[in-house]
């Protein structure tokens, strides 16, 4: 388990994948911007490794992954691949494909984790970059962000698991149109698309980013945990099943110590609302806290809340 933080200063810079500790918060950095971050081997290796470790780490409440440099990624390093791509079709159908499965364990480690993944993105997001935002649970782009399948500009089909993800995403009209025209669209497009949460200024993507990865990471812990869990399962399981996981859950969630829902002793708590949640939402309201990475607080203005 990492339980201690992890210093960026303490890798060699030249490492594809930088993992960087926060207390509760794990960050892993594409770093190959002289190549615009696109995947190699040894990338592939790492995100595999990080994201088991993470996975498996209950001290981490949320893990962001962004791009070093000007660009989040831009999709695989054919340049890395030449070897291969010089071989006989066999070879080459060979090679591929048990190369994309391996990698592809990575992207099921981002999906499964308990914790929730944030993709902080900026510049160019192609390729297996749009495919490892896809797989993430919740995204920020910068206004200067681009994106595109571009796939079939190079013969290729999409990995990464771009073709699971974006049909849940967006539909499959539309993820259909991305995958097989490879057009370019931009951040206010995805956004529309519902691709990414939300839209900032460059200058606003870090702070923005901490935001989030703070709001998560000091919330209810089991909360956080199977509201993804249920959402991820959601599209796959059917109504009754569905709703047999979500009463278990909240059943455990409302016997955790972090639950609001508990009354104090000698407190009345009328309908199904409770007095505890409603004291704790106006408390939140009127705190004003640090985010760190940002340099300046978090306040929610302060408003009256009635409690039946």
């Amino acid at each position: 388990m990492l339980m201690c933080a992890v210093s960026l200063s303490d890798v060699p810079m030249n490492t594809p994948l930088l993992l960087d500790r926060d207390g509760a918060i794990a960050t892993l950095t594409l770093n190959r911007p002289a190549s615009l971050n696109a995947l190699d081997l040894e990338m592939i290796d790492a995100l595999i490794t990080h994201s088991a470790a993470l996975a498996a780490d209950d001290s981490v409440r949320c893990v962001i992954i962004k791009g070093a440099g000007r660009h989040f990624m831009a999709g695989g390093d054919i340049r890395a691949f030449r070897d291969q791509l010089a071989g006989a079709p066999s070879d080459r159908r060979h090679h591929f494909t048990r190369m994309v499965e391996h990698m592809h364990s990575a992207i099921e480690n981002l999906q499964r984790m308990p914790h929730p993944v944030l993709a902080s993105v900026h510049g160019a997001v192609a390729g297996f970059g749009l495919s490892l935002m896809c797989v993430c649970d919740l995204a920020i782009a910068s206004e200067s962000s681009y994106f595109t399948s571009a796939y079939r500009h190079l013969g290729l089909t999409p990995d990464g698991g771009a073709s699971y993800t974006l049909p849940r995403l967006i539909g499959l009209k539309k993820a259909v149109e991305i995958v097989l025209l490879g057009e370019r669209f931009d951040a206010a497009e995805a956004l529309k698309l519902g691709l990414v949460n939300r839209v900032v200024p460059e200058s606003e993507l870090h702070a923005a980013t901490h935001q989030v990865a703070w709001a998560l990471a000091t919330g209810p812990v089991l909360a956080i945990r199977n509201g993804k869990r249920l959402l991820s399962q959601a599209l796959s399981q059917s109504l009754s099943a569905q709703l047999q996981s979500e009463a278990q859950s909240f059943g455990a969630c409302a016997a955790t110590e972090g639950s609001r829902c508990r009354p104090a002793a000698g407190t009345s708590v009328r309908s199904t609302a409770c007095a505890a949640s409603g004291a704790a939402a106006a408390s939140a309201a009127r705190r004003t806290e640090r985010v760190p990475g940002t340099g300046r607080s978090s306040r929610t203005a302060p408003g009256k809340l009635r409690v039946p």
